[in-house]
């Protein structure tokens, strides 16, 4: 089996002194929601083994938020195709992915995530809120094997539910 959890960056900033959208950083409400969800998959035993996060500043704060406070021992590394990756493109790092891992987080964006989520599963169009988190599970033994209507969607999970 092979488990993604696609996990949004948290409320961000829109203040005007960013010179453009990947600088843009997480406001309060969105440092609060990254450290709940991280709390959240840690208080269900569901640490991911390998963190993918896009490079934009608001991906990078919520994800090192979410693993401080769930004490999360993840590796991470950083993925520059997840900013304003299709879900072609998505699909591409996960067939790519280390196969020593079986349990991985993605943090990135809408609406990339939740059309990745309605291809992948064959699941209608599901809102997507900042810091959510949706879990999809692969009845694979190899990352190449993922395609998209092979997945069965778990569980969507918002900030504002915890």
């Amino acid at each position: 089996m092979k488990t993604i959890v696609l996990f949004r960056h948290g409320k961000s900033d829109w203040n005007v002194h960013f010179e453009n959208d990947h600088d843009r950083p997480i406001n309060k409400r969105g440092i609060n929601a990254a450290k709940k969800m991280g709390k959240y998959l840690a208080g269900i035993k569901e640490i991911p083994e390998l963190l993918i996060s896009s490079t934009a500043h608001r991906t990078r704060e919520t994800i090192e938020l979410a693993a401080q406070s769930g004490n999360w021992k993840s590796e991470c590394i950083f993925e520059p195709r997840i900013y304003g990756g299709s879900p072609n493109v998505l699909i591409e790092i996960i067939k790519n992915i280390d196969e020593k891992f079986n349990y991985v987080c993605l943090i990135g964006h809408e609406p990339n995530f939740s059309s990745f989520i309605s291809k992948s599963c064959n699941e209608k169009f599901h809102r997507f809120p900042t810091a959510s988190m949706a879990k999809i599970v692969y009845n694979k033994d190899k990352w190449v094997n993922v395609m998209f209507g092979s997945g069965q969607l778990e569980w969507i999970k918002r900030p504002k539910e915890l």
